[in-house]
């Protein structure tokens, strides 16, 4: 929550882990270990996991979708204590997560047996879930008073490399990252394309909203997977998606300047 000012800062339910992760910040900012060591971290915890659902240890699984999550926030607190902010660390997290979201829900379609075009609906419903927070959130810090100004609710051009990174890796996430989310951010953005012109969300909305970011999808997994309901997963996230027509009724309607 550090990208907004304290005016504008929410509850936001997808980021239990932040206290963990900065405490693991905290400890690794004396230490050779790099924010991208930490997404390389936060990488092999949700591999292991999908390894452990191949096992069926749901349970087990589950915390280690929780420690995926806690160090996906970790590697941009180490960055901020490290204060070397980088575009490869934004790409390569961005990439990671959309990759490991297919990998786990691949895995769970092929313990339960169920159809491959439900684990193809379920990836889209999440990401198009986790695309709509983010939209609402970008646009949010670009109006927030002395918040954050330099995330683009579109990204259509390559940036300049930061001091302490190679141009040729910027340019080849940020060519990755364009092939996984393009779809998505244009479809959400063709859905309510007038929500950069509204005024300041306010607190609750963003609040409810942020049960679609990416935090707390990993803990319903997690949740139902120590259930035992690991069938429950993909036709609960499709079924979940219905909250985007909410949530885009509720900014248009309520939420105009």
């Amino acid at each position: 929550m550090s990208k907004l000012s304290a005016k504008e800062k929410f509850i936001d339910l997808s980021d239990y882990g932040r206290p963990a992760a900065s405490a693991i910040a905290s400890g690794f900012s004396k230490t050779f270990i790099t924010p991208v060591h930490v997404t390389l971290m936060f990488g092999i915890c949700g591999l292991f996991a999908s390894w452990l659902i191949l096992q069926e240890y749901y349970a087990t699984a589950g915390l280690f979708l929780i420690l995926k999550s806690i160090l996906d926030a970790a590697d941009g607190e180490l960055a901020r204590l490290k204060q070397t902010p980088s575009y490869t660390g934004r790409y390569l997290d961005s990439v990671f997560d959309i990759i490991l979201n297919f990998i786990i829900l691949f895995t769970i379609q092929q313990v339960t047996g169920q159809p491959f075009w439900l684990m193809l609906l379920a990836f889209a419903a999440i990401q198009l879930q986790g695309t709509l927070y983010n939209y609402y959130y970008v646009i949010l810090r670009q109006k927030s008073s002395g918040g954050d100004k330099t995330s683009r609710i579109i990204e259509t051009e390559t940036p300049t490399a930061l001091p302490g990174e190679k141009q040729w890796s910027v340019t080849l996430l940020f060519k990755a990252y364009l092939l996984f989310y393009t779809i998505f951010d244009r479809i959400i953005y063709s859905l309510d394309r007038s929500a950069p012109e509204s005024g300041v969300f306010p607190k609750w909305f963003m609040s409810l909203l942020s049960i679609y970011g990416l935090g707390f999808q990993l803990l319903i997994m997690a949740v139902l997977l120590s259930l035992g309901l690991i069938e429950w997963i993909l036709p609960f996230f499709i079924s979940f998606s219905a909250g985007i027509v909410i949530f885009i009724g509720i900014r248009k309607v309520f939420l105009k300047e």
